[in-house]
């Protein structure tokens, strides 16, 4: 096998996947109102059909962390490409609530697939780089969003049917499974290092790490409850609401990009710090901002929102590294998980308060992430990256 170029190959078919989930949330998340119209769905059923996304993510990197060592990287992975295939298609024929709600799940079961495999996939190819090169995968997270929001807009406005629009998605699809189906997977770092799965188990169980876990939820919160309620939530700034969302999502993927340069300098704790930091700042600013300053204000929550997810999956698999893929999983999970829970409050905030009010109160989480990253960046100091478990 050569190392260099099975590596190389591994990541930018990761990479692909990756686009596809996130053209998921960009592209679809725009034919909400045609599916209103075109089905006489509710409100209610269209909260139905969304959220499956999230629980069948939740519930594939539950289930896929385990899986991965037992069945190996490459079968999560034909399973991600077959729910995404089947998701794709099945949207393309959807005739009713059903059809909408049974495909979103296969996608979200994809999605979550893709998650479970990619994540320890990068951090055993690139194990002296766990750092960086997830946030260098996870920068196509931020980066499909943009892809698929531009997509949507200017396909719309050339009056492109949604269904015309889901074929979009088959090109990419189709790409990163020829991509992965012909190449060899390494076995996990877990599983080539002998620990056991006990061991992993009992990993999973340690103070840190559900430490990690708590943290997960509150950061993924930060990010992603925040981009999911961004039209309301921004509704009375006088700018348009959804390119704030690709320019936050624009230099989160620029961040991503050369997170490398900043953990020379810093520690994952310390960048987990200085994320908490400018997220705060950031939902601060933007809860005054109006007209074009609000982009500044984005710029600073960008700054902040784009290192968290990444930078959290590699604290773990660094500091953690007997939790394994599952350890994996469990973190991306709680932080998909965290989004169903929190967009219910946001919702209760937004029909009692202004955007500016709700995002204030909001901006009380990555305020509290200050004060726990900081007692998690002096406990690190007495860590030894990949060894503690």
């Amino acid at each position: 096998m050569d190392s260099v170029t099975d590596k190389k190959n591994l990541f930018i078919s990761s990479c692909i996947s990756l686009i596809v989930t996130a053209l998921s949330f960009g592209l679809r998340a725009g034919f909400i109102e045609s599916w209103k119209a075109d089905f006489a769905l509710t409100n209610e059923q269209t909260g139905w059909i969304t959220g499956t996304a999230f629980y069948g993510f939740t519930l594939a990197m539950i289930f896929g962390g385990p899986l991965c060592d037992v069945i190996g990287l490459k079968r999560i992975i034909y399973i991600a490409f077959t729910g995404h295939l089947a998701g794709i298609v099945l949207t393309i024929f959807a005739n009713d609530f059903w059809t909408l709600y049974i495909s979103t799940l296969f996608i979200g079961i994809a999605n979550g697939m893709v998650e479970a495999s990619c994540n320890p996939l990068i951090a055993t190819i690139y194990s002296g780089e766990k750092t960086k090169m997830l946030n260098r995968f996870h920068m196509w997270f931020p980066g499909g969003i943009v892809i698929g929001g531009l997509l949507g807009y200017f396909l719309g406005q050339m009056g492109i049917s949604w269904r015309m629009q889901m074929l979009v998605m088959l090109l990419p699809t189709m790409a990163y499974g020829a991509m992965f189906f012909r190449l060899q997977f390494p076995v996990t770092e877990r599983v080539a290092s002998g620990v056991s799965t006990g061991d992993m188990f009992k990993a999973c169980l340690s103070p840190l790490f559900i430490f990690m876990i708590l943290c997960m939820f509150i950061t993924a919160s930060t990010e992603l409850g925040t981009g999911q309620l961004i039209s309301t939530l921004l509704g009375g700034t006088g700018v348009s609401p959804m390119l704030v969302l690709v320019f936050i999502n624009g230099i989160m993927m620029v961040g991503r990009t050369y997170a490398g340069e900043f953990v020379h300098k810093v520690s994952p704790a310390g960048m987990l710090l200085f994320s908490a930091v400018f997220s705060t700042i950031g939902l601060f600013g933007l809860s005054f901002a109006t007209g074009y300053a609000t982009f500044g204000a984005a710029l600073i929550f960008a700054i902040g929102v784009c290192f968290f997810w990444p930078t959290m999956l590699s604290f773990v698999a660094e500091y953690l590294p007997k939790t394994g893929a599952l350890g994996l999983s469990l973190m991306g999970g709680a932080g998909m998980l965290s989004v169903s829970f929190v967009l219910p409050v946001l919702g209760s905030l937004l029909d009692n308060q202004s955007g500016a009010d709700t995002l204030r109160g909001f901006a009380l989480l990555p305020a509290a992430l200050i004060l726990l990253f900081a007692g998690l960046f002096v406990y690190s100091k007495k860590l030894t990256p990949s060894s503690h478990a």
